[in-house]
């Protein structure tokens, strides 16, 4: 399903290029827009591996591992053994790490006029421009061999299409220049049910296919509730972001369709993984309370009258929502009927 077309004004973006001198916001933007702690102390000090260890955005890479290890176990119709288990998540951190830490690399002219991104490293002279670029850098090369050396080639090649559809597709291409940025650029963070499948059996097949549609659907429910939170940090840094852009109503209603074609994958998961009653069941009722939050979400933005948008309590049951899915898909081949 694809959205329609959009119309919206067009922004002027101060800088369409990064400059000279930050895969998977996303991404899968996930963990973006919590609140400052350890990592994001509000004096700006910390450790310097804190300081490392906050350029991989390791709120979203939590999130992309949820969706990897239930992958690994559907793919194996069972455990799939530890120590592959470990090297995968393994190798998947070290790529999405570095693909984060490009995006800060990046994205640093920009983190420095939004208040939800002022106490990143590089905004806060934690770490130099060079140090984040060579960590990056390294951080992938490393993530590329390990996948290579330890796990299959497959899944090498996935973790790099990965790394390069965040930073160069996602972070280059399309954040600064249209509203439906996360929408495409949210194909990175699809990208770890694919590396998680190929890790397996060393090939894509369906199962995986429908599991990336339901990501890359979910992720504009996910991220445009927080994108209406934070919408004059993305006006103040000339991101195009949809809500940015468009009116709440839009808005809202493009997280509904959204939504329902979420919710279709998740069903059509069924015939195609052979998936149990609790799987189903699960899917259906996670559907509907989730569906019901954005249904919530668009009449208030029809009836402003009524009280605050919540867009927050959508963003959050979007996490609820994905784990618990992804939870389901993992239990499901135990079960004995």
């Amino acid at each position: 399903m694809r959205p329609p077309a959009e119309q919206e004004r067009e922004i002027r973006v101060h800088s369409a290029q990064p400059a000279a001198s930050d895969p998977v916001a996303h991404a899968t933007p996930a963990g973006a827009g919590t609140p400052a702690g350890p990592l994001h102390p509000a004096d700006g000090r910390r450790s310097r591996w804190r300081a490392y260890l906050a350029l991989t955005k390791p709120r979203i890479i939590e999130l992309l591992l949820v969706t990897t290890v239930p992958t690994m176990i559907l793919a194996a119709d069972g455990w799939p053994g530890t120590w592959l288990l470990v090297a995968t998540l393994v190798g998947g951190s070290f790529a999405a790490g570095s693909a984060n830490a490009f995006n800060m690399f990046l994205d640093r002219d920009i983190d420095r006029l939004m208040n939800r991104t002022k106490q990143r490293p590089l905004v806060t002279g934690e770490l130099t421009d060079r140090q984040a670029l060579v960590f990056a850098t390294a951080l992938g090369a490393i993530s590329i061999a390990w996948f290579a050396a330890l796990v299959n080639w497959a899944s090498a090649w996935l973790a790099l299409a990965a790394i390069l559809l965040y930073v160069v597709f996602y972070t280059i291409l399309l954040k600064r220049r249209t509203s439906q940025n996360i929408v495409w650029g949210g194909v990175a963070g699809c990208m770890p049910v694919l590396i998680g499948w190929a890790a397996v059996t060393g090939t894509v097949a369906w199962a995986p296919v429908v599991l990336f549609l339901v990501i890359f659907f979910w992720t504009p429910p996910h991220y445009w509730p927080l994108s209406m939170k934070f919408r004059k940090d993305y006006a103040r840094a000339g991101v195009p972001m949809l809500p940015v852009v468009a009116d709440d109503v839009r808005v809202a209603r493009q997280i509904l369709l959204y939504t329902v074609a979420m919710i279709a994958c998740t069903l059509a998961l069924i015939p195609v993984a052979g998936m149990g009653w609790l799987y189903t069941v699960t899917a259906l009722a996670a559907g509907a309370w989730f569906l019901a939050s954005c249904v919530r979400l668009y009449r208030r933005a029809l009836h402003p009258e009524r009280g605050k948008l919540a867009a927050m309590k959508v963003f959050h049951g979007s996490i609820t929502y994905l784990s618990v899915v992804f939870l389901a898909v993992a239990v499901d081949p135990f079960l004995p009927f």
